[in-house]
């Protein structure tokens, strides 16, 4: 799991000390989170872990996905899904 610590700045901190908040996104896996008046605005992450993030959500939704396929019967015996993914590769219509 990946942990993750929040603090809470004014946009005016983005401005003044944008060094600071970048070293603690990127050094202290923070998330700084940027409020305007008062209000959660933005949210400030290492680009490391916005990418480390986005894949996670990538993969959970394909496994959304799949967990879908299989409650409501789209599904396909595994040797005949092997054969279509070797036709496919055969055939040059995607590569690994």
């Amino acid at each position: 799991m990946l942990n993750l610590q929040e603090s809470i700045r004014p946009s005016a901190d983005l401005r003044n000390h944008y060094s600071e908040i970048s070293k603690l996104c990127r050094e202290g896996k923070e998330a700084v989170i940027i409020t305007v008046n008062g209000r959660g605005d933005t949210v400030s992450l290492s680009y490391e872990y916005y990418r480390k993030l986005k894949a996670r959500l990538e993969l959970l939704e394909l496994l959304a996905e799949a967990e879908n396929d299989a409650a409501t019967g789209r599904t396909a015996p595994m040797e005949e899904t092997f054969n279509d993914l070797r036709s496919m590769l055969k055939e040059g219509r995607f590569e690994l």
